[in-house]
């Protein structure tokens, strides 16, 4: 059985006011916008050079990609915001049919921002309504069935399309090249996130020492949505057993509430690490096997739990499976020791 998770870097579908709270914390421009400074720069410079001009041009599709919970969603609104366009938002998933999507682009208007989040997710037959609105502003439709059957070319208004996905590899080669503008959004350093802490505590109106700032951005996996989590959790700890404040030892012992340790890492990536261990050693496990152990799916094994795993050096990859490291044993052994 999978294990609930505190640091899953994605919304949970059924928790609508995490999903407000979250939407509220963010950022609207490049100036509230911590880290990235990349993206932001080379962004900035593609919507700046939009607005000198003067021939009714749009800024180039955007694909942004990267692990979850590092801000493609909140850096769509902010182009969107800067370009002062309207944001229309979907997702692959949610587009089920090619008649789906010609009525979103249809309903748009010029200059508008059209977000899709898991775009590596579209149906090959919505891919290929795209191709075409992308490059040429043109929708294909066909009206009719067989012998009577008659296609239509529909002009669209210019628009931008902003796609988001954490697998570029699965995206098809047409749809990706048709983005003008690509880049990967890095995991954040520490120092960024205690500023988005820091961001989020003033929003919420709860004190935070600087100490503590500093303990709960080494926990937060370098991953700005998890930070959020995990203070408003560390703010509801403070509220009920302390004044409200957040200092230092509230900050622990929340923590070890939570059971959150100096890595970041919690119970379900220690599970994981240890069930590798234990039932393989220093062996290869391939993984739909680790999928079988540890009750998730394999999708979310490589999704969610292998890409910090791996930039802590916990765990390798290797052509016959992952292998727990000697840093992976050795962080085993040493809670071990300590409990």
């Amino acid at each position: 059985m999978a294990i609930e998770r505190l640091v899953e870097p994605t919304l949970a579908e059924d928790n609508s006011e995490e999903e407000k709270i979250e939407i509220s914390l963010r950022p609207v421009s490049f100036e509230e916008y911590i880290g990235q400074e990349h993206l932001k720069n080379n962004i900035k410079l593609a919507i700046e050079a939009v607005k000198k001009r003067s021939d009714g041009s749009t800024l180039d599709h955007v694909l942004l990609y990267g692990p979850p919970g590092l801000g493609k969603t909140t850096m769509a609104g902010v182009i969107a915001h800067e370009l002062g366009a309207s944001l229309r938002v979907t997702s692959g998933p949610a587009i089920e049919r090619a008649g789906d999507l010609a009525s979103i682009l249809t309903n748009l208007k010029d200059g508008d921002v059209l977000f899709i989040d898991e775009i590596h997710r579209l149906r090959r037959a919505v891919e290929e309504v795209l191709y075409s609105a992308m490059e040429d502003y043109k929708l294909d439709i066909v009206i009719g069935k067989g012998p009577a059957a008659r296609s239509v070319r529909l002009d669209l208004p210019k628009f931008t399309v902003i796609g988001a996905t954490t697998r570029t590899g699965s995206l098809a080669g047409p749809l990706r090249d048709r983005f003008g503008i690509i880049h990967r959004l890095e995991y954040y350093k520490e120092s960024e996130i205690e500023q988005i802490i820091n961001r989020t505590a003033g929003i919420l109106n709860t004190k935070i020492m600087p100490e503590a700032t500093g303990l709960l951005a080494a926990r937060s996996r370098l991953t700005p949505r998890i930070a959020n989590r995990i203070f408003k959790r560390v703010r509801d700890y403070a509220d009920v057993n302390g004044d409200g404040i957040i200092d230092v030892a509230v900050a622990k012992s929340a923590l070890d509430l939570m059971e959150i340790d100096y890595l970041g890492l919690d119970p379900a990536d220690r599970n994981m690490l240890e069930l590798m261990y234990e039932n393989y050693g220093d062996r290869p496990v391939g993984l739909t096997t680790i999928a079988a152990l540890t009750g998730d799916e394999a999708a979310t094994i490589e999704d969610y739990y292998e890409p910090y795993l791996l930039q802590l050096g916990l765990l390798a990859r290797t052509p016959r499976g992952r292998v727990v490291t000697d840093k992976g044993r050795r962080h085993l052994q040493g809670r071990k020791s300590k409990a």
